[in-house]
C-alpha cells in the first residue's frame, strides 16, 4: 500500500512540475484570435493566460479592449495589422498616426514588443499588397524610431511555408524564384532592424494531403524512424524541425543565415470534415502536447541546435465564425466557455482557478 501511494505521489509531483515548466517556458507563445461571437471578455482571457503561465501572445489586430486588459500583466504582445490596412501605412506620417492611435496610449503598461504587418502576403495573389508590404514595414519602423520605441518594438510579418519553392530535404530549402524581388528587400529590412523571420508551419496540412506517404508519428512528434538529410547527415524525428531548417537553408542561400526563424503559427484541429484526414481530438492533443514539451526543453533544430526555437500555438480558442472547412473552427486549446478542449499540460489547476470568474459571472 505504501509503495502504491509513494508511486502515485511521485507521478503527481512529476506531472505538476512538467505543467509548470511548460507553461512558464519563454519559448511558448499562443495566438489569440477573435473571429467568433461567443468568446470571453479580454479581461478574463488575460486572467486565463496568467493562470496557465503563458508569457507571449500574438494578436491579429490592435483591439483596444484587449490592449487595455493586458496592462500590467507581464505578457509580451505582438499586435497585428490586417492585410486590408497595409496600403494605408506606407508613409511615415500614416504610420505615426496609426501608432499614436493604436499603440502609444497603452504603453508602457501593456507590454507590446512587436507589430506583425499583414499575414501570408507573399503567398497570396494581391500584387499591390505584396508591393506595399516592405514600404509599410519601413514606415512603421521610422515612426517607432521617431518615438524612441524602435529598440523595444520590432516589425515583421508571418509567412506561409508556401514561400519556399523547395523544402525537402531541409538542406534543399529555397525561396520561390518569382518571389526573390520581394523577399530580398524584406530580408534586408529584418536584418537591419534585428527582427525575426516569422513562419506559419502546419505539419497537419502535409499529412492531410498525403497520409499514405507522410508518417503520422513523424508529424505528431511521436517515436518514429524519422528521416536523414544525406547532404548534411542531420537526422530529423519530426516535420516541424525539418520545415524550420528548410527556412534556415533558404535564408542562408540569400545571405541572411543569421536571421532567427520563429514559428508564428502551428497547431492541429480537433475536428474536421470527412476529407480532412487526421483532424481529431486525439491527434490535436498529441501534437500540441508534444510540441509544448519539445519547446519547454529550449532545444534548437538539428541545423541550429544551440538556438532555442520559439513557437506560437494556434490557437487559444475555437473560433465559430471562421470561414472555410470545419477544421478552421476547431484549432483552439480552449472552448469559448473557458473549459479545455483537451489537456496539453498547461496547468489544469491553475487554469481552473483562473477561470473561476467565468462561472461566477455566468451565475
Amino acid at each position: 500500500m505504501d509503495l502504491v501511494f509513494n508511486v502515485c505521489a511521485l507521478l503527481l509531483l512529476l506531472s505538476k512540475t512538467e505543467c509548470l515548466s511548460i507553461g512558464g517556458s519563454s519559448a511558448v507563445g499562443i495566438n489569440y484570435g477573435q473571429i467568433a461571437d461567443n468568446l470571453p471578455s479580454p479581461k478574463k482571457v488575460a486572467q486565463l493566460l496568467q493562470g496557465i503561465k503563458i508569457k507571449k501572445v500574438k494578436l491579429y489586430d490592435s483591439n483596444p479592449e484587449i490592449l487595455q486588459a493586458f496592462a500590467k500583466k507581464d505578457i509580451e504582445l505582438w499586435v497585428g495589422i490586417g492585410n486590408e490596412n497595409v496600403a494605408g501605412l506606407t508613409t511615415t506620417q500614416q504610420a505615426l498616426a496609426w501608432l499614436n492611435q493604436n499603440l502609444t496610449p497603452y504603453l508602457p503598461d501593456t507590454k507590446i514588443v512587436g507589430i506583425s504587418v499583414g499575414n501570408e502576403v507573399y503567398s497570396g495573389t494581391d500584387a499591390q499588397l505584396s508591393a506595399n508590404l516592405v514600404p509599410a514595414m519601413q514606415a512603421l519602423h521610422m515612426a517607432l524610431l521617431s518615438l524612441g520605441l524602435d529598440s523595444t518594438i520590432k516589425i515583421s510579418t508571418a509567412h506561409s511555408i508556401a514561400v519556399l519553392g523547395s523544402s525537402y530535404p531541409p538542406s534543399a530549402g529555397s525561396f520561390k524564384q518569382e518571389l526573390l524581388p520581394l523577399i530580398t528587400p524584406h530580408l534586408e529590412f529584418l536584418a537591419l532592424t534585428g527582427s525575426p523571420f516569422w513562419l506559419n508551419a502546419y505539419p497537419f496540412f502535409a499529412y492531410k494531403d498525403n497520409p499514405g506517404e507522410v508518417s503520422l508519428d513523424y508529424v505528431l512528434f511521436k517515436p518514429n524512424e524519422g528521416m536523414s538529410d544525406s547532404s548534411t547527415n542531420l537526422h530529423y524525428d519530426n516535420m516541424l524541425d525539418a520545415q524550420v531548417d528548410a527556412c534556415y537553408t533558404a535564408l542562408a542561400a540569400m545571405g541572411y543565415g543569421n536571421l532567427e526563424v520563429r514559428v508564428s503559427e502551428t497547431g492541429w484541429p480537433s475536428q474536421g470534415d470527412p476529407e480532412e484526414v487526421g483532424a481529431s481530438k486525439e491527434n490535436a492533443q498529441a501534437y500540441n502536447r508534444n510540441l509544448l514539451v519539445r519547446l519547454a526543453r529550449n532545444q534548437g533544430t538539428p541545423m541550429r541546435p544551440t538556438a532555442g526555437l520559439q513557437a506560437y500555438v494556434f490557437a487559444l480558442f475555437n473560433e465559430n465564425l471562421k470561414p472555410g472547412p470545419t477544421s478552421e473552427r476547431n484549432y483552439g486549446l480552449y472552448k469559448p466557455d473557458g473549459t479545455i478542449a483537451y489537456y496539453v499540460g498547461l496547468g489544469r489547476s491553475s487554469a481552473t482557478n483562473a477561470l473561476s470568474a467565468f462561472t461566477s459571472s455566468a451565475k
